[in-house]
């Protein structure tokens, strides 16, 4: 039943996103900075956990996900450096994947010589 449920969620997300990039004007971009600022909100107010628990990858893949990583690492470094943990614990949270990302499209870039679109 774990993979109905992530698959069924998953694909809601997707479906909802889908439908606001079809029905209004908002670039893809803003979509997703929606997207990791939703999952944040929903984190601080302490219902992302409860989410993932029920839904599992079908709730922590999509950007929802990674903003509730940056709201965890946030959390954490308030907790243990006070104040200056607001402006340190989501680079420290969010690193390994924006690095992954980054040093993955780079590699794919390498291997499958990218072009502009005309």
């Amino acid at each position: 039943m774990d993979y109905v449920n992530a698959f069924w969620v998953g694909g809601l997300i997707c479906a909802l996103v889908q439908i606001l990039m079809e029905k209004t004007k908002m670039m893809p971009g803003r979509i997703m900075v929606l997207l990791v600022c939703l999952g944040a909100v929903i984190s601080a107010f302490g219902l992302y956990e409860p989410f993932q628990e029920f839904a599992g990858a079908g709730s922590s893949v999509p950007l929802l996900g990674f903003g509730n990583i940056l709201m965890k690492g946030v959390k954490e470094a308030v907790d243990s450096n006070g104040f200056i943990g607001i402006f340190q614990g989501g680079f420290k949270a969010g690193a390994v994947g924006t690095t992954a990302a980054l040093v993955f499209g780079y590699l794919a870039s390498l291997a499958f010589n990218p072009k502009m679109k005309k």
